[in-house]
């Protein structure tokens, strides 16, 4: 029987771990942040993403795509209408991923996977970066243009 090549599983089979991070997705789109083990929310966040990005497109086809993985209408229908168009000026970067303490009974390492929710910021710093870039461009070709004319003026005296 062929055995998987990607390394050690999160469950005990490939079907089991696509089930868990399906129920783990579905909770995620329903509270906005749940709390679980380290590896498990970073097996999670690209699975989100994915979905979420299904989901700003919109259109039957993505809606179909996102009902293969969550089975549960009413949340797919929220993340349709209400966290696709929260992440609409958002271009990646979701989701977050904060460590928490250990859990007390096996130190397992614990995570809060939320979805980023802040309003995107403006980038102001591009921006200041761009403007600058211009000026440089204007101050170097203006000094590349002022020996030719004091060359040409020269060239005239003569």
């Amino acid at each position: 029987m062929p055995r998987p090549k990607k390394g050690p599983r999160l469950a005990s089979s490939p079907a089991h771990e696509r089930l868990m991070l399906a129920n783990m997705a579905t909770s995620l789109f329903q509270n906005g942040r749940i709390t679980t083990t380290l590896p498990k929310a970073k097996r999670l966040r690209p699975l989100a993403e994915r979905l979420i990005t299904f989901a700003k497109r919109g259109d039957l086809h993505s809606r179909r795509r996102v009902l293969r993985v969550i089975r549960n209408k009413s949340v797919v229908h929220v993340l349709f209408t209400q966290i696709a168009e929260q992440m609409q000026q958002r271009e990646g970067g979701y989701t977050r991923i904060v460590k928490i303490a250990p859990r007390t009974s096996d130190n397992a390492p614990q995570a809060i996977i939320e979805l980023v929710t802040e309003p995107v910021a403006k980038k102001s710093v591009v921006k200041e970066a761009q403007a600058a870039t211009k000026v440089a461009a204007k101050e170097e070709a203006t000094k590349e243009a002022e020996p030719t004319a004091e060359a040409t003026s020269e060239e005239a005296a003569e």
